[in-house]
């Protein structure tokens, strides 16, 4: 595997009970790039995030990331690896706060998660790092807020602070827009942008104008196959694709770029 690979999948297969969700799917994602994964709905974009991050086993391929096998790992050993995925419902503490939200995450990279009854006094030493990393995501002012106060566009700024918690090498970000208004969309746009400055992110999203204005490289998948890859102007002007997203809610394709 190239050095610049730092994910590969080979011949991915998933079927389900004679249903084949993935279809030998080839994916390269560039280290320190943006990549999406597009298609209209029940095209396998989730199920092959599921894949990546063994919420599901494939039935067939292989799994390499970062020079590593990782096709038999558990979920565990692949977060440890670096792969760290970003639901696509919000997955904050709702009743904790913010600072409070981001300091679990760093207490799980540094294996104290569990330890409930060390004083709090030891945690304060992380709260540096979490005021870093909420300010780095324009959070600084809502630290003290329960996450439950927040609203919807700064819920995922939060979880994006979580996901930087645990130091990830490649990111997997599921529908990070989706049910925002054009505001929350541009800021979580650009902090997506800022994120990816020194690291990689694979990205699953439903918003053409977002993928074309951030994403390096697109990858299309239609019935579970890859039908187009390459970046979102040659992409958005394939017959293939277009002809896939007709007739679906997404058909903003054309004309979504900038």
């Amino acid at each position: 595997m190239s050095s610049d690979i730092i994910l590969e999948t080979r011949g991915l297969v998933k079927e389900f009970k004679g249903f084949v969700a993935v279809n030998g799917v080839d994916l390269k994602v560039q280290r320190g790039t943006i990549h999406a994964l597009i298609g209209p709905n029940g095209a396998g974009k989730t199920t092959c995030f599921n894949l990546l991050t063994k919420f599901l086993e494939p039935t067939r391929g292989q799994i390499v990331f970062d020079g590593h096998d990782i096709t038999r790992e558990k979920p565990a050993d692949i977060a440890r690896r670096g792969v760290v995925r970003s639901f696509q419902i919000s997955s904050t503490f709702p009743n904790m706060s913010v600072l409070e939200n981001v300091r679990v995450a760093l207490q799980q990279k540094l294996g104290t998660a569990f330890n409930f009854w060390r004083s709090e006094r030891t945690l304060d030493q992380l709260n540096e790092r979490c005021m870093e990393l909420l300010g780095f995501v324009g959070l600084a002012d809502f630290a003290h807020l329960t996450a439950v106060e927040l609203p919807y566009g700064r819920k995922r700024a939060l979880e994006i602070a979580t996901t930087l918690a645990m130091e990830p090498k490649l990111m997997l970000l599921d529908e990070p827009t989706q049910g925002m208004g054009a505001e929350d969309v541009d800021m979580v746009t650009d902090l997506i942008k800022k994120v990816a400055a020194n690291r990689t992110i694979l990205m699953v999203e439903h918003n053409m104008g977002v993928v074309g204005k951030i994403a390096d490289t697109i990858t299309v998948l239609q019935f579970g196959e890859v039908i187009a890859e390459g970046p979102y102007e040659q992409v958005s002007h394939n017959p293939q694709v277009l002809e896939a997203y007709m007739g679906s809610s997404d058909t903003e394709l054309q004309g979504a770029h900038g």
